[in-house]
């Protein structure tokens, strides 16, 4: 095998190829050739800086690396489909063709059979071959869908270089066998694709797990059946009316207002004494029952005659 080499490598990829007859196929092949070449000299990329690898429904062009890359992809995005509009136009309905293409940079190498091969070239056959490029080209009014590999992205397109829309293509994740791939599209993500998870996204809903019942919580506050003999059965029942709410505790009696309460002996005060509602004993001399502010359970003065009481002339009157 030669030692690799560094090349820009084109994929152009023929939509249905294998839906034609046998006719219709040979045709499709020479349009791709000429559509192709066109492209390519209408670029100014001589014949002599390329190398060509024929895939029957697809053909790989491995481009000289002298040959700068923005020339490349300018070629793609806007020669390619003037060429392709031109040669369907002439074309009958059965034999018009639509192409997946791809562009991509790495290293290939020639091996003892004339075949090349290399890490590089398998990653962009498999964005060739990829689900959603396929869903691209089949969702949208135009003939042709681009996608670009990584390297391509960082080293070239996000550049704006002249002719190359940066802000037209979108980073996706293409599935494979060996797992995905990044790239990036041009033009919408197609519906049926889907685009690199942005940083943050929500992921799924934790499986709920079920209690000592079987049972695990329902979409929305009931309850689902666990598995049981004969087959899974999965029911949701409403939540447990709540019960009346408990009575609340009465609140705690507020404390009597101050006051003091003399009954019989001789209490004497010196000086002034306030309470309550302001009553006063100056410098004198209290003979009897006394009752200063508002007691609980003690008549105030007014309410001694309705209830029974003796009132303060009375005492008097038996002193």
């Amino acid at each position: 095998m030669n030692d690799p080499v560094n090349r820009t490598m084109l994929l152009v990829d023929i939509e249905k190829f294998s839906d034609r007859d046998d006719v219709e196929q040979a045709f499709l092949r020479r349009m791709l050739y000429d559509v192709v070449d066109r492209t390519m000299e209408r670029a100014g990329i001589d014949e002599t800086l390329r190398l060509r690898a024929d895939q029957g429904d697809s053909v790989m062009e491995f481009i000289d690396p002298n040959v700068p890359v923005p020339q490349v992809l300018r070629s793609v995005i806007s020669e390619l489909p003037a060429q392709l509009k031109a040669v369907n136009r002439m074309a009958s309905r059965g034999a018009q063709m639509r192409l997946r293409t791809v562009v991509a940079s790495g290293f290939i190498a020639l091996d003892e059979r004339g075949v090349w091969v290399g890490g590089d070239l398998n990653h962009a056959c498999r964005l060739l071959d990829a689900d959603l490029l396929r869903a691209a080209l089949r969702e949208r009014p135009g003939d042709v869908a681009l996608c670009v590999s990584q390297s391509v992205w960082t080293g070239i397109v996000r550049h704006h270089h002249l002719g190359i829309p940066a802000e037209e293509f979108h980073e996706v994740t293409l599935a494979s066998k060996n797992g995905p791939l990044p790239a990036w599209l041009l033009g919408p993500v197609p519906a049926s694709g889907q685009a690199a998870p942005s940083p943050g996204a929500a992921g799924p809903a934790p499986t709920p797990v079920p209690d000592a019942s079987g049972e695990r919580p329902g979409p929305a506050g009931g309850t689902e059946a666990g598995p049981s003999g004969g087959g899974s059965a999965s029911t949701s029942t409403s939540a447990p009316a709540a019960g009346p709410a408990p009575a609340a505790a009465p609140a705690p009696a507020a404390p009597p207002p101050a006051g003091i309460h003399f009954t019989g002996g001789a209490p004497a005060f010196g000086g002034s004494l306030v309470m309550g509602n302001q009553h006063g004993v100056s410098g004198g001399r209290v003979d009897g029952d006394v009752v200063m502010g508002s007691v609980r359970g003690v008549p105030r003065a007014g309410e001694a005659e309705a209830a029974g009481c003796p009132t303060a002339a009375e005492n008097g009157d038996r002193r």
